[in-house]
Parts: structure tokens; C-alpha cells; sequence
């Protein structure tokens, strides 16, 4: 696991797998870590929250539950359904082979709120009260998400000659935009704002807020770094938009109409 920095770009060789695992010949790779390392960041945070709001352990375990289920179960299918639908449709038993990689963020947006209403219709709770507390650790997933990308060298930028580029020898020798870095950086700075903003009047009095501050600002963020990345299909080589734009529009719409409908009106108590 080596970079480093020739004629002022960064040369990224990383290896996408840490070690192999004995008898079973199966590689621990970097992109799962990330992935488990996101999920515990996200625990430890909401459960701080709860904790201070007087709920029990098992109220956040269950939560988990639902939310880890939602992300990997919508993120697969959303990879399946938007970016390589005839494949799986010729080849049904590849759906089930996550570890081959193919899991779509937006995907993983759909079914982590099909997982906030499933549990909050169990717990009978406001979807906007769940929605909230899991927007808040949204951008720490989202973060470590794309940090697992930048070591798979994958979802990568376009060519640009700036002092930051990174050459992913395993792709070619082209200096390109870290574009799975910039999200990363995004999100942090993301959780940071939310967080901060998490005990001011702007989000602790308005239900909903902080869920539609999160749609709105995420994926307007993945909309403009989308013009900074090579296309992930050759389907969307001929569109003027790519499915990833296409896909973050509705999020967009959503986040900021929500915004403007829950700031219109008389602010209600959390």
C-alpha cells in the first residue's frame, strides 16, 4: 500500500485488499472496512443522542436494524434497477453477489427511508422525528463510503491538471479529479454543520429540518461532483445528464421543498 507525489500529482496504488483470509481464500478488502467502520462511527454518535433524549439501548438496535437492512438491500437493487438492469435479468443468482461489488448511494437512500417509515409506523413516531436523528449520521456513512471508493480506485474523476490530481495507476497514467475525496470531505464537513446546527433553534424546533437540510445540501453536492466523474455506464455516455444527476434531482426537490414548506409556517417543537 504505496502513494506518493511525482511531478506534483499524487500516485495512488493502493492495494484494494488488506490480506486474504486462510482456508477460505477470501480477500478482506478496504471498501468493507470503510463500510463497517461507518456503521460503528453511526452508532456511537446516534447513541449518544438517544441516550441524552432517554431512550434505551434496544430502541437504537432495533433502529440499526431496519436502517443497515434498508441501505445494503436498496443500494444493491438500486445499482441493479438504474445502472445494469439486463444483466441481472440474464444473470438472477448474480443479484445475491454483493461481495462482486455493484451497490448504487441513491439506491441506498430509497431503501434507508423505506426503513425509517417501517419503523417508525412500528414505533408509532413522527417519519419526520425518525428521519431527523438518522440525517444527522448520514454524511459520517456517506464519508467512509466514498474513502472505501477512493481505495477501490473506483468512481473516479475526469482528467484535470491540478496539484491535487490523483493517478490511479491501476486505471491509467492520467492525473484525474479525487472526486470520491471531495464528497468524503463534504460529508465531514457536513456532519460538522449539522451537528452544530443540531442545537439551534433552525433545527431542535422544526421537525424536519435537519432531514431536509441533509437532501437538499448531499445531493446537490453529488449533482455538481457527478460533472467532476467519468461516467460509471457507457449508457450514460450519450446523456446530458448521468443517472447519478438524474437520481439526485428528486432528492434535491424534496429537501428544499420541505425546507421552504416547514420554515413557512409556525415552527413546531421537536
Amino acid at each position: 500500500m504505496t502513494s506518493s507525489l511525482i511531478l506534483n500529482f499524487i500516485t495512488w496504488n493502493v492495494n484494494k485488499d488488506i490480506f486474504t483470509i486462510p482456508i477460505i481464500n477470501h480477500p478482506v478488502r478496504w471498501y468493507g472496512i470503510f463500510w463497517l467502520l461507518g456503521i460503528v462511527l453511526s452508532y456511537k454518535v446516534l447513541w449518544t443522542m438517544l441516550k441524552k433524549e432517554g431512550r434505551p439501548i434496544e430502541f437504537l438496535d432495533q433502529l440499526s436494524i431496519y436502517i443497515v437492512l434498508g441501505t445494503i438491500i436498496g443500494a444493491r437493487l438500486g445499482h441493479i434497477i438504474f445502472y445494469d438492469p439486463s444483466y441481472y435479468l440474464s444473470n438472477p443468482l448474480k443479484i445475491f453477489a454483493i461481495w462482486e461489488g455493484g451497490l448504487a448511494s441513491h439506491g441506498g437512500g430509497i431503501g434507508i427511508l423505506l426503513g425509517i417509515f417501517l419503523f417508525a409506523k412500528k414505533q408509532k413516531l413522527p417519519f419526520l422525528w425518525v428521519a431527523d436523528r438518522i440525517a444527522l449520521v448520514i454524511p459520517i456513512a456517506g464519508a467512509c463510503i466514498r474513502l472505501g471508493n477512493l481505495m477501490n480506485s473506483e468512481m473516479i474523476g475526469t482528467k484535470t491538471n491540478l496539484p491535487w490530481a490523483f493517478i490511479f495507476t491501476s486505471i491509467d497514467q492520467s492525473p484525474r479529479h479525487p472526486a470520491q475525496l471531495y464528497e468524503a470531505l463534504f460529508c465531514i464537513i457536513l456532519f460538522l454543520l449539522l451537528r452544530y446546527l443540531w442545537t439551534k433553534p433552525i433545527l431542535k424546533n422544526n421537525i424536519g429540518n435537519c432531514f431536509a437540510l441533509l437532501l437538499t445540501l448531499l445531493f446537490s453536492f453529488r449533482f455538481l461532483d457527478e460533472f467532476l466523474k467519468l461516467n460509471q455506464e457507457d449508457f450514460e455516455n450519450s446523456m446530458f445528464l448521468n443517472m447519478g444527476q438524474l437520481l439526485s434531482i428528486p432528492f434535491i426537490l424534496i429537501g428544499s421543498t420541505l425546507l421552504i414548506i416547514n420554515n413557512g409556517k409556525k415552527h413546531n417543537k421537536c
